[in-house]
């Protein structure tokens, strides 16, 4: 549904339906921000509401409100967004609960979207919005957002985490702040695509709990990266493995919080772990966009400083490149020969106090390979220490960047020593404050430059009981899109005893029906003869057994696996495979579909990369027959996905010359 929320994001006038103090606290916060539009508080008996004329029904106002703040219960609510939608509002933010988060709310849920036809709405069961750009806002408690003429939109399920977002003393401008409660009408994504429209907007943070509606949030990602407004996630609900067990290893692997991460890969969507940094990452891209390399440099006044960034930033995907002639140049020529040259750079405080010096140096150090120069300044408390020592810093900060246009951060190594004021003035002259060291190297790698893959996502179906395919059937399958499987033949044991008498090699046996038989004994290895495959299948509890060609010159064993996740999508993930696939844990999980090469990519973040390469001198695998695989596995699942639950091959193995599933599990349903 494409709705027109202009009028309800940016009114003209607001109407407030309620006389408790949730709505009080709305038309307070309105006059609070001076808002120079009219604001009708509308209430069945009273006269006046805050000092301002109280109208008895929304039908009594001069015009159609372009913006409804309802604050009154549930059954009440859907009454008065019925009314509003014929009238012609613009929008209604709905703050009564008691709808899709109760058992006996779904009723109220489908007549609450039916009353609102093609009105947008809020909610429910949220507080609304404020839109600092305009100094107007639908909200029912204080909030701590100042007039920018541009900034970062935030948006929430929470309403509780967006009062303590708004209270944020890190200098950051916020534009926007919008709850979403329940969804009811429109998901988190179709509502942060309205806000792209603004070009005041300059980037959107999103605290997600879980994703709707699939396409919305393909769209949004490309029409952000259209526009060159960055996204970044906080999305929460990490879980250790998926809500359903199956009796695979994929299951485990890919569990929800796995294909949550896969999503926002697959849309170039920036994810954090916490509220601190979600607010670190809008600074960087408010003022920068995002970053083109993970290439960065530090300065500091102190060697300890110096050396503890360069251990926080190791195993990140940020590096400090050694100094160029041209910085060596400048730098030296700044500091003198005392202070020794690197990247971090200790400058010691030779040249403290001295502005034009510490610009020089510090400009010295801004060069385009660069994404990010950080300058480590810690600030001292004002309360009991005296702070203006440091206004040579800022100064010289400051005109570093007016005179080289580079992209500089300063950091205080912990959040509390960067203070307010302080913030606010380097933002405004576009140096962009980052508070605490780790958050600082954490944001620094969430705005590193991102793309939406082009491939549309796929909308799983509705989960349903499969059957497991016997094994055989499930290679046979494979082997139908062009997997490569082992030469096989069922039967019982004397069958195939007899055709290994008849026909030497080396083979192995599989008894069927057995779930990860290699831990149960299921399985035998370098059988070369009937009387070896007789006394193995007397060790196992089976009447019907598989014989298959042994495949040798194993380079390495990979699990490739597809499960169907609810609340994603359709997620591959690759791993290390065999008896190495608990142990190593070692996978990496991408949307379905992709490409060659973002499957090419993905390989190279798993450990055993290194072995599939030719380790130590070693034979490499056949990257390309294992690509192969991958790619008619997941040819398998496109063309199957009405049915589809789970596939897995554990393990391919591959070897110099190709690639083999040499055992596959398919789960499908039959409608």
């Amino acid at each position: 549904m494409k709705l027109d929320f202009s009028r309800l994001f940016r009114p003209k006038s607001v109407a407030v339906i309620g006389g408790g103090a949730w709505c009080r606290s709305v038309i307070e916060q309105l006059q609070k921000s001076n808002f120079d539009g009219d604001n009708w508080p509308i209430h069945p008996s009273r006269e006046e509401i805050c000092g301002l004329k109280a109208y008895q029904t929304v039908l009594d106002l001069p015009t159609p409100p372009d913006a409804v703040f309802i604050g009154i219960n549930r059954d009440a609510t859907i009454g008065a967004v019925e009314r509003l939608s014929r009238l012609g509002a613009g929008g209604a933010v709905c703050f009564a609960s008691g709808f899709g988060e109760t058992d006996d709310g779904q009723d109220a849920n489908a007549r609450l979207l039916k009353a609102a036809g093609d009105m947008p709405i809020l909610g429910p069961n949220c507080y609304g919005m404020i839109n600092a750009l305009d100094g107007v806002s639908l909200w029912p408690d204080q909030h701590g957002c100042r007039p920018v003429e541009r900034g970062v939109a935030i948006l929430t399920q929470s309403s509780n985490i967006a009062i303590n977002l708004t209270m944020q003393r890190r200098g950051l401008p916020i534009a926007y702040v919008i709850t979403c409660g329940n969804q009811a009408q429109l998901s988190e994504a179709q509502i942060a695509d309205a806000l792209l429209d603004d070009p005041r907007v300059t980037a959107i943070g999103l605290h997600i709990e879980g994703f709707s509606d699939l396409p919305a949030w393909q769209a949004l990602a490309r029409k952000a990266h259209a526009k060159g407004i960055p996204l970044v996630a906080l999305k929460v609900g990490k879980s250790i493995e998926a809500q359903n067990a199956t009796i695979s290893h994929t299951a485990s692997l890919a569990g929800s919080d796995t294909g949550a991460k896969a999503l926002l890969d697959h849309l170039g969507i920036a994810r954090v772990d916490s509220l601190p940094t979600l607010l670190e990452t809008l600074k960087i891209l408010h003022i920068s966009g995002r970053l083109s390399s993970g290439r960065i440099a530090s300065i500091s006044c102190s060697g300890g400083e110096a050396s503890l960034i360069a251990d926080m930033a190791h195993d990140t995907a940020l590096s400090f490149p050694p100094l160029t002639n041209k910085q060596t140049k400048g730098l030296s020529t700044a500091l003198g020969p005392k202070v020794a040259l690197a990247n971090p750079l200790d400058y010691h405080t030779y040249i403290w106090r001295d502005t034009e010096a510490m610009t020089r140096a510090f400009s010295a150090m801004i060069e385009s390979h660069l994404a990010i120069t950080f300058l480590i300044v810690d600030f001292p408390r004002a309360d009991i220490c005296d702070p203006s020592d440091w206004e040579c810093v800022i100064q010289a900060a400051l005109s570093t960047r007016r005179a080289t246009g580079g992209t500089i951060a300063m950091v205080a190594s912990l959040p509390e020593l960067m203070p307010e004021d302080a913030a606010q003035r380097l933002m405004a002259g576009g140096v962009i404050p980052l508070n605490g060291l780790a958050e600082a190297l954490a944001a620094t790698e969430a705005a590193l430059l991102r793309t939406p893959h082009e491939q549309d996502l796929t909308v799983p179906t509705d989960t349903k009981a499969a059957e497991t395919m016997p094994e055989a059937d499930a290679k046979q399958a494979l082997a139908g899109v062009g997997v490569t499987i082992p030469s096989l033949r069922t039967g019982n044991i004397n069958h195939l005893a007899s055709f290994a008498d008849e026909n030497p090699g080396t083979y192995v046996l599989k008894s069927v029906g057995i779930a990860h038989k290699s831990e149960t004994g299921g399985v035998a290895l370098s059988l070369t003869d009937g009387n070896a495959v007789r006394s193995a299948g007397a060790k196992m509890t089976s009447e019907t057994f598989i014989l298959e060609e042994m495949i040798t010159g194993a380079v390495a064993e990979i699990l490739i696996g597809v499960v169907k996740d609810p609340a994603h999508g359709f997620i591959i993930t690759l791993g290390a495979g065999g008896i190495f696939t608990e142990l190593l844990q070692d996978s990496v999980s991408v949307m379905l579909p992709t490409s060659r090469s973002h499957l090419k990519q993905s390989l190279t973040h798993l450990k055993i990369a290194k072995i599939l390469d030719g380790y130590r001198n070693q034979p490499a695998g056949n990257i390309d027959a294992l690509l192969d695989a991958c790619e008619a596995i997941q040819a398998y699942v496109l063309a199957n996905l009405d049915t589809i639950e789970e596939v897995e091959v554990n393990p391919l193995i591959v070897t110099p010359t190709r690639a083999v599933a040499v055992d596959a599990l398919i789960r499908k349903h039959h409608d």
